[in-house]
């Protein structure tokens, strides 16, 4: 009930669902500072995709492999990249380190997330600022690469954050997304891309992948949210967490949603 609830009220307007999410992830930061916590993604498994990951990162291997995968469709290298909506940091952070960009920021509409990034991370080529996805607050022709790892879903308009993205993009500079959408909408999203003016390189449908790496996720994640989370809301944050036998889980199961991953580019 608390679930169908929150999904209704979330939809109810896109600026309903903007505010809603900004709050959740200001709660999130501010509740749960753990630094050993750094990502919130649905991870990424493929039995031949296995990049050699240090003791640390090994404990979020599959949230680093969504990651790894997603930017890995191109080479990053002495290119400087915005990543979107940067969560807690881990992402931009394992880049900034394994990956050798000239230098990533991350923005995030959560002043409180960025905060928590700020305090956590320090690296000469990194750097996080508060930031909205329909407003990004840098000059045109910016950067060389733009980010966005499963967020997309919570902006209240595709269309202007597309737009954003295309201006401040250098030209020739790449757009990498993953994200997932219900398989009855999914259409348009790639319909908006089209008419973005952003060319589609590549795209592929990673839901098993996703599902994968979800499965190998679950316990440990039903263990931490059976601690720190109140009885009554448990299933709430199951399903958000992409838990096995949760609802979000069977909706990727049966393909009610669709998990893709996607390159665009905005010509030269």
């Amino acid at each position: 009930m608390i679930q169908r609830l929150l999904v209704w009220f979330i939809h109810s307007s896109p600026k309903i669902k903007r505010w809603f999410w900004k709050k959740w992830y200001t709660i999130f930061a501010s509740k749960a500072p753990n630094p050993d916590f750094r990502f919130m993604n649905y991870g990424y498994y493929e039995e031949s995709f296995h990049p050699e990951l240090n003791s640390t990162d090994e404990k979020e291997r599959y949230p680093i492999q969504l990651y790894h995968h997603v930017v890995s469709q191109i080479n990053i290298e002495e290119k400087t990249v915005l990543e979107i909506g940067s969560g807690r940091g881990g992402g931009a952070f394992y880049i900034a380190k394994k990956l050798n960009p000239l230098g990533i920021t991350g923005i995030d509409i959560s002043e409180t997330a960025v905060e928590l990034c700020n305090s956590l991370y320090d690296i000469e080529n990194l750097n996080f600022m508060v930031g909205d996805s329909e407003h990004i607050p840098f000059n045109a022709e910016s950067f060389d690469v733009l980010l966005n790892v499963e967020s997309s879903h919570c902006y209240g308009s595709m269309d202007l954050f597309l737009k954003e993205v295309f201006r401040v993009l250098k030209p020739g500079g790449f757009f990498l997304i993953c994200d997932f959408r219900e398989n009855t909408v999914i259409g348009q999203l790639f319909d908006k891309f089209e008419k973005s003016g952003l060319k589609l390189i590549k795209h592929q449908n990673i839901t098993k992948n996703i599902l994968k790496a979800l499965s190998k996720m679950t316990e440990k994640r039903k263990r931490a949210i059976s601690q720190k989370v109140p009885k009554l809301l448990r299933k709430t944050f199951e399903s958000y967490a992409g838990t096995k036998g949760s609802k979000m889980y069977d909706s990727f199961n049966n393909d009610t949603l669709i998990y893709f991953s996607a390159c665009l580019q905005k010509p030269k």
